[in-house]
């Protein structure tokens, strides 16, 4: 009787400490290799390193506008997968807009150090911004935060926290559980550890926000984009972009800027 008690608790462990390890390679796809700087496409640009509250070695880029006269910084929190260097096309879109863009790697990305987890990064957003007003002298009503994909949740969790001028999102998930259900409809929630549960932090942000989505994504599902829509309290505007999860933004270029310029001009006409 005493052995199938262990039997079975040994069991147990190890069915949840393989669903821990299968969530967490589920989720997290980082690359070492940086592949291209931002000077490749004629962009000016500082390489820097901060540190997190957790004694993490957070490396980031400073990307300058190129008539430098920006009025916001964008802090960019990318997605799960890749690295800095594979936003270095999008960044050259965002620089083109007239804004400075700061970008960083998560632990366990590029040349960061630790490993990925959820509050790992919150804790490196959070230097991040904390790097932009201690460092760089930027004030905090000039600081727009931008999160694609996962990043959404990193940059919706900081804006819940910090002050901010404006929260973009772009091709975000709801929460890991949603997308859990997406799929794995089977999987019951209380399994999953994780949370980046961005559409219950959004429902508190009273800044501007833009939501921005591919109604064909093929990798996180158009009505999360909804749901986050629709939690979010005004002021807020909601881009319908076509194209797949990693590419709408090109394959819907022309929106993509149209909206983007639309939403940074009414920031400046709110502000003034």
């Amino acid at each position: 009787m005493v052995k199938n008690v262990v039997y079975i608790f040994i069991a147990v462990v190890f069915v949840f400490g393989y669903l821990r390890y299968f969530e967490h390679r589920s989720l997290y796809f980082p690359m070492e290799e940086i592949e291209i700087v931002p000077s490749a496409i004629g962009l000016a640009y500082e390489d820097v390193y901060f540190e997190t509250e957790d004694g993490v070695k957070i490396n980031a880029w400073f990307v300058t506008a190129p008539l430098k006269d920006s009025k916001y910084t964008l802090l960019f929190s990318h997605g799960n997968g890749g690295n800095i260097s594979h936003r270095v096309e999008k960044i050259g879109m965002l620089s083109k807009l007239g804004l400075d863009v700061f970008i960083f790697d998560y632990r366990g990305y590029g040349r960061s150090s630790g490993r990925p987890s959820e509050k790992g990064f919150y804790r490196d957003v959070e230097a991040a911004y904390n790097y932009l007003v201690s460092e760089k002298n930027i004030q905090p009503e000039r600081i727009i935060v931008y999160g694609e994909s996962l990043g959404g949740s990193v940059a919706i969790d900081l804006a819940s926290r910090k002050k901010v001028r404006a929260l973009i999102s772009e091709s975000a998930f709801s929460s890991t559980v949603d997308m859990a259900k997406a799929l794995y409809p089977r999987l019951p929630a209380f399994l999953i550890s994780t949370k980046f549960d961005a559409v219950s932090r959004v429902k508190d942000l009273s800044i501007p926000k833009l939501i921005i989505h591919s109604k064909n994504d093929d990798i996180v599902p158009f009505s999360q984009s909804v749901k986050l829509f629709k939690a979010a309290p005004e002021p807020k505007k909601h881009l319908v972009l076509v194209g797949s999860h990693n590419s709408c933004y090109v394959d819907s270029k022309e929106a993509y800027v149209k909206g983007m310029q639309e939403f940074l001009k009414d920031l400046i006409v709110i502000r003034k």
